[in-house]
Protein backbone atom coordinates (compact mmCIF):
# COMPACT_ATOMS: atom_id res chain seq x y z
CA UNK A 1 0.00 0.00 0.00
CA UNK A 2 1.76 3.13 -1.22
CA UNK A 3 -0.06 5.53 1.15
CA UNK A 4 1.39 3.89 4.27
CA UNK A 5 3.52 6.50 6.08
CA UNK A 6 7.23 5.78 6.28
CA UNK A 7 7.08 6.15 10.06
CA UNK A 8 3.91 4.06 10.48
CA UNK A 9 5.60 1.43 12.66
CA UNK A 10 7.39 4.06 14.75
CA UNK A 11 4.14 6.00 15.27
CA UNK A 12 2.38 2.97 16.69
CA UNK A 13 5.38 1.70 18.63
CA UNK A 14 5.57 5.05 20.37
CA UNK A 15 1.85 4.73 21.18
CA UNK A 16 2.41 1.31 22.75
CA UNK A 17 5.51 2.46 24.59
CA UNK A 18 3.63 5.42 26.02
CA UNK A 19 0.78 3.16 27.15
CA UNK A 20 3.26 0.89 28.92
CA UNK A 21 4.39 3.76 31.14
CA UNK A 22 0.97 3.91 32.82
CA UNK A 23 0.03 1.19 35.31
CA UNK A 24 -3.28 -0.46 34.47
CA UNK A 25 -4.52 0.07 38.06
CA UNK A 26 -7.73 -1.94 37.66
CA UNK A 27 -10.60 -1.38 40.07
CA UNK A 28 -13.55 -3.78 40.03
CA UNK A 29 -16.91 -3.29 41.69
CA UNK A 30 -19.63 -5.95 41.86
CA UNK A 31 -22.93 -4.89 40.26
CA UNK A 32 -25.51 -7.22 41.83
CA UNK A 33 -28.43 -5.59 39.99
CA UNK A 34 -26.97 -6.70 36.65
CA UNK A 35 -26.03 -10.19 37.80
CA UNK A 36 -27.99 -13.31 36.85
CA UNK A 37 -28.14 -16.90 37.98
CA UNK A 38 -25.60 -17.69 35.25
CA UNK A 39 -23.23 -14.68 35.25
CA UNK A 40 -21.67 -12.13 37.57
CA UNK A 41 -21.19 -8.53 36.43
CA UNK A 42 -18.55 -6.03 37.51
CA UNK A 43 -17.84 -2.45 36.64
CA UNK A 44 -14.18 -1.94 35.79
CA UNK A 45 -11.96 1.13 35.93
CA UNK A 46 -8.64 1.13 34.08
CA UNK A 47 -5.93 3.68 33.35
CA UNK A 48 -4.81 4.40 29.79
CA UNK A 49 -2.50 6.98 28.27
CA UNK A 50 -2.88 10.53 29.43
CA UNK A 51 -3.35 9.31 32.11
CA UNK A 52 -7.02 8.71 31.39
CA UNK A 53 -9.41 6.65 33.48
CA UNK A 54 -11.69 4.31 31.53
CA UNK A 55 -14.87 2.41 32.34
CA UNK A 56 -16.01 -1.04 31.27
CA UNK A 57 -18.39 -3.91 32.04
CA UNK A 58 -16.95 -7.34 32.79
CA UNK A 59 -19.31 -10.33 32.88
CA UNK A 60 -18.05 -13.74 34.03
CA UNK A 61 -20.08 -16.95 33.70
CA UNK A 62 -20.77 -18.93 36.84
CA UNK A 63 -19.40 -22.45 36.96
CA UNK A 64 -16.17 -24.12 36.00
CA UNK A 65 -13.92 -22.35 33.54
CA UNK A 66 -11.84 -21.60 31.71
CA UNK A 67 -14.23 -19.75 29.42
CA UNK A 68 -13.92 -18.21 25.95
CA UNK A 69 -14.18 -14.44 25.86
CA UNK A 70 -15.60 -11.71 23.67
CA UNK A 71 -13.96 -8.32 23.99
CA UNK A 72 -16.24 -5.57 22.70
CA UNK A 73 -13.69 -2.95 21.75
CA UNK A 74 -14.71 0.74 21.95
CA UNK A 75 -17.49 1.50 19.49
CA UNK A 76 -18.43 4.61 17.56
CA UNK A 77 -21.43 5.50 19.68
CA UNK A 78 -22.01 7.53 22.80
CA UNK A 79 -23.41 4.85 25.11
CA UNK A 80 -21.75 1.76 26.57
CA UNK A 81 -23.68 -1.50 26.68
CA UNK A 82 -22.89 -4.65 28.66
CA UNK A 83 -23.42 -6.61 25.44
CA UNK A 84 -24.68 -5.24 22.11
CA UNK A 85 -28.33 -4.27 21.94
CA UNK A 86 -30.35 -7.18 20.58
CA UNK A 87 -27.92 -9.82 21.81
CA UNK A 88 -29.46 -12.35 24.20
CA UNK A 89 -28.36 -12.00 27.80
CA UNK A 90 -27.72 -15.76 27.73
CA UNK A 91 -24.55 -15.02 25.79
CA UNK A 92 -23.08 -14.19 29.19
CA UNK A 93 -23.61 -17.79 30.31
CA UNK A 94 -21.14 -19.07 27.72
CA UNK A 95 -18.54 -16.31 27.35
CA UNK A 96 -16.64 -13.89 29.49
CA UNK A 97 -17.68 -10.58 27.97
CA UNK A 98 -15.84 -7.31 28.41
CA UNK A 99 -17.12 -4.09 26.87
CA UNK A 100 -15.02 -0.95 27.15
CA UNK A 101 -15.87 2.71 26.72
CA UNK A 102 -13.02 4.56 25.06
CA UNK A 103 -12.22 8.10 26.16
CA UNK A 104 -15.08 10.46 25.44
CA UNK A 105 -17.70 7.73 25.39
CA UNK A 106 -20.29 7.87 28.17
CA UNK A 107 -18.96 6.56 31.51
CA UNK A 108 -15.46 7.38 30.22
CA UNK A 109 -16.38 11.02 29.59
CA UNK A 110 -14.47 12.75 32.38
CA UNK A 111 -12.68 15.01 31.67
CA UNK A 112 -13.37 14.59 27.93
CA UNK A 113 -16.91 14.20 26.57
CA UNK A 114 -17.01 13.34 22.88
CA UNK A 115 -19.48 14.72 20.37
CA UNK A 116 -21.44 12.34 18.12
CA UNK A 117 -21.10 13.22 15.30
CA UNK A 118 -17.75 14.93 15.69
CA UNK A 119 -15.48 12.42 17.38
CA UNK A 120 -14.04 11.15 14.09
CA UNK A 121 -12.53 14.54 13.27
CA UNK A 122 -11.55 15.73 16.75
CA UNK A 123 -7.92 16.80 16.37
CA UNK A 124 -7.59 15.07 12.98
CA UNK A 125 -5.34 17.81 11.58
CA UNK A 126 -2.51 16.59 13.85
CA UNK A 127 -1.63 12.89 13.71
CA UNK A 128 0.40 13.13 16.90
CA UNK A 129 -2.52 14.23 19.07
CA UNK A 130 -5.49 12.86 17.09
CA UNK A 131 -8.12 11.57 19.54
CA UNK A 132 -8.14 8.11 17.98
CA UNK A 133 -4.54 7.61 18.94
CA UNK A 134 -5.72 7.71 22.55
CA UNK A 135 -8.78 5.58 21.78
CA UNK A 136 -6.57 2.95 20.16
CA UNK A 137 -4.40 2.92 23.28
CA UNK A 138 -7.59 2.52 25.33
CA UNK A 139 -8.60 -0.49 23.26
CA UNK A 140 -5.17 -2.07 23.72
CA UNK A 141 -5.37 -1.51 27.46
CA UNK A 142 -8.77 -3.22 27.55
CA UNK A 143 -7.40 -6.31 25.83
CA UNK A 144 -4.43 -6.37 28.22
CA UNK A 145 -6.84 -6.31 31.15
CA UNK A 146 -9.03 -9.09 29.80
CA UNK A 147 -6.02 -11.34 29.35
CA UNK A 148 -5.22 -11.07 33.06
CA UNK A 149 -8.45 -12.77 34.09
CA UNK A 150 -7.82 -16.25 35.58
CA UNK A 151 -11.20 -17.52 34.30
CA UNK A 152 -10.12 -16.93 30.68
CA UNK A 153 -9.22 -19.56 28.12
CA UNK A 154 -6.45 -17.74 26.20
CA UNK A 155 -6.96 -19.97 23.16
CA UNK A 156 -10.45 -18.50 22.59
CA UNK A 157 -10.37 -14.70 22.70
CA UNK A 158 -12.59 -12.85 20.21
CA UNK A 159 -12.18 -9.10 19.60
CA UNK A 160 -15.43 -7.72 18.21
CA UNK A 161 -16.23 -4.31 16.74
CA UNK A 162 -15.52 -1.91 13.92
CA UNK A 163 -12.10 -0.79 12.65
CA UNK A 164 -10.77 -0.54 16.21
CA UNK A 165 -11.24 -4.30 16.65
CA UNK A 166 -8.94 -5.06 13.72
CA UNK A 167 -6.40 -2.44 14.80
CA UNK A 168 -6.39 -3.87 18.32
CA UNK A 169 -5.71 -7.36 17.03
CA UNK A 170 -2.87 -6.01 14.88
CA UNK A 171 -1.15 -3.93 17.55
CA UNK A 172 -1.97 -5.98 20.63
CA UNK A 173 -1.29 -9.52 21.70
CA UNK A 174 -3.65 -12.31 22.62
CA UNK A 175 -6.53 -12.03 20.17
CA UNK A 176 -7.25 -15.41 18.57
CA UNK A 177 -10.29 -14.28 16.56
CA UNK A 178 -11.59 -10.97 15.23
CA UNK A 179 -14.99 -9.84 14.01
CA UNK A 180 -14.67 -6.48 12.29
CA UNK A 181 -17.13 -4.25 10.44
CA UNK A 182 -15.04 -1.55 8.71
CA UNK A 183 -16.74 1.82 8.93
CA UNK A 184 -14.23 4.54 9.82
CA UNK A 185 -10.74 4.21 8.39
CA UNK A 186 -10.62 1.94 5.36
CA UNK A 187 -9.41 4.12 2.46
CA UNK A 188 -11.37 6.90 4.13
CA UNK A 189 -9.76 9.86 2.35
CA UNK A 190 -10.83 8.44 -1.02
CA UNK A 191 -14.21 7.01 -0.07
CA UNK A 192 -15.62 9.83 2.08
CA UNK A 193 -16.26 12.18 -0.90
CA UNK A 194 -18.39 9.40 -2.43
CA UNK A 195 -20.95 9.38 0.40
CA UNK A 196 -23.10 11.65 2.53
CA UNK A 197 -23.60 8.99 5.18
CA UNK A 198 -22.14 9.35 8.66
CA UNK A 199 -19.63 8.71 10.09
CA UNK A 200 -17.61 9.29 6.89
CA UNK A 201 -19.62 12.42 6.16
CA UNK A 202 -17.87 13.92 9.18
CA UNK A 203 -14.69 14.01 7.09
CA UNK A 204 -16.50 15.89 4.34
CA UNK A 205 -17.94 18.33 6.87
CA UNK A 206 -14.51 18.95 8.33
CA UNK A 207 -12.83 19.46 4.96
CA UNK A 208 -15.50 21.95 3.91
CA UNK A 209 -15.01 23.89 7.14
CA UNK A 210 -11.21 23.70 7.15
CA UNK A 211 -10.08 23.30 3.54
CA UNK A 212 -6.54 24.35 4.48
CA UNK A 213 -6.25 21.17 6.63
CA UNK A 214 -7.04 18.69 3.87
CA UNK A 215 -3.45 17.56 3.36
CA UNK A 216 -2.88 17.00 7.07
CA UNK A 217 -6.21 15.15 7.38
CA UNK A 218 -5.16 12.80 4.62
CA UNK A 219 -1.82 12.27 6.33
CA UNK A 220 -3.46 11.45 9.66
CA UNK A 221 -5.89 9.00 8.06
CA UNK A 222 -2.98 7.14 6.48
CA UNK A 223 -1.81 6.05 9.97
CA UNK A 224 -5.22 4.45 10.58
CA UNK A 225 -5.94 2.82 7.22
CA UNK A 226 -6.81 -0.81 7.86
CA UNK A 227 -4.77 -1.96 4.88
CA UNK A 228 -1.60 -0.98 6.75
CA UNK A 229 -2.56 -3.06 9.79
CA UNK A 230 -3.80 -6.14 7.95
CA UNK A 231 -0.42 -7.89 7.51
CA UNK A 232 -0.01 -7.82 11.31
CA UNK A 233 -3.34 -9.60 11.99
CA UNK A 234 -2.63 -13.27 12.58
CA UNK A 235 -5.96 -14.06 14.27
CA UNK A 236 -8.76 -15.79 12.41
CA UNK A 237 -10.79 -12.91 11.04
CA UNK A 238 -14.41 -12.43 10.03
CA UNK A 239 -14.84 -9.28 7.96
CA UNK A 240 -18.42 -8.06 7.84
CA UNK A 241 -18.59 -6.28 4.51
CA UNK A 242 -21.31 -3.90 3.45
CA UNK A 243 -24.23 -5.10 1.38
CA UNK A 244 -23.31 -5.88 -2.20
CA UNK A 245 -23.09 -2.65 -4.19
CA UNK A 246 -22.52 -0.48 -1.14
CA UNK A 247 -19.51 1.76 -0.48
CA UNK A 248 -17.73 -0.82 1.70
CA UNK A 249 -18.87 -4.03 0.06
CA UNK A 250 -16.76 -7.13 -0.54
CA UNK A 251 -15.35 -5.80 -3.81
CA UNK A 252 -14.30 -2.48 -2.27
CA UNK A 253 -12.68 -4.30 0.67
CA UNK A 254 -10.73 -6.76 -1.51
CA UNK A 255 -7.31 -5.15 -0.80
CA UNK A 256 -7.97 -5.47 2.92
CA UNK A 257 -9.30 -9.02 2.67
CA UNK A 258 -6.25 -10.12 0.71
CA UNK A 259 -3.80 -8.38 3.05
CA UNK A 260 -4.93 -9.94 6.36
CA UNK A 261 -2.24 -12.39 7.42
CA UNK A 262 -4.50 -14.83 9.24
CA UNK A 263 -7.30 -17.02 7.93
CA UNK A 264 -10.08 -14.73 6.73
CA UNK A 265 -13.80 -15.13 6.14
CA UNK A 266 -16.04 -12.50 4.55
CA UNK A 267 -19.73 -12.05 5.23
CA UNK A 268 -21.88 -9.77 3.06
CA UNK A 269 -24.25 -7.80 5.26
CA UNK A 270 -27.91 -8.53 4.65
CA UNK A 271 -28.75 -5.15 6.23
CA UNK A 272 -30.74 -7.08 8.81
CA UNK A 273 -29.86 -7.14 12.50
CA UNK A 274 -31.33 -10.65 12.66
CA UNK A 275 -29.44 -12.14 9.72
CA UNK A 276 -26.18 -10.35 10.42
CA UNK A 277 -26.39 -11.05 14.14
CA UNK A 278 -27.22 -14.71 13.63
CA UNK A 279 -24.26 -15.15 11.29
CA UNK A 280 -21.70 -13.49 13.56
CA UNK A 281 -23.00 -15.22 16.71
CA UNK A 282 -22.90 -18.59 14.94
CA UNK A 283 -19.39 -17.95 13.62
CA UNK A 284 -18.07 -17.03 17.06
CA UNK A 285 -19.76 -20.01 18.69
CA UNK A 286 -18.29 -22.37 16.11
CA UNK A 287 -14.81 -20.92 16.47
CA UNK A 288 -15.03 -21.19 20.25
CA UNK A 289 -16.36 -24.74 20.20
CA UNK A 290 -19.66 -23.95 21.93
CA UNK A 291 -21.76 -26.45 20.02
CA UNK A 292 -25.47 -25.58 19.82
CA UNK A 293 -25.62 -21.82 19.36
CA UNK A 294 -29.40 -21.74 19.85
CA UNK A 295 -29.00 -21.84 23.60
CA UNK A 296 -27.47 -18.34 23.64
CA UNK A 297 -29.48 -16.69 20.85
CA UNK A 298 -32.44 -14.32 21.26
CA UNK A 299 -35.62 -16.38 21.26
CA UNK A 300 -36.88 -14.80 18.02
CA UNK A 301 -33.63 -15.77 16.24
CA UNK A 302 -33.75 -19.44 17.15
CA UNK A 303 -34.49 -21.99 14.49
Amino acid sequence: MDTKPADFDAYWQHTRDDLATYPMAPELELLPLRGTDFATLYSVRLTSTGPYRLFGYLSIPKGEGPFPAIYYAPKYQSVLEIIPQGTANLQRSAYITFSLAGRGQRNSDTPYAAMFPGLLTDGIHNAQSYVFRGITADALRGLEFLLTRPELDPSRVVVFGNDIALITAALGQGATHVVTNPALFYNAAELAPQTQVYPLEELNDYNRMFPHHQASVRQTLAYYDLRAFAPQVAAKTLIVAGALGSLLDRQALTPLIEAVAGETMVYDSAQSSYRDGLYTESWMAEQCGLGDVNRILPAHWQS
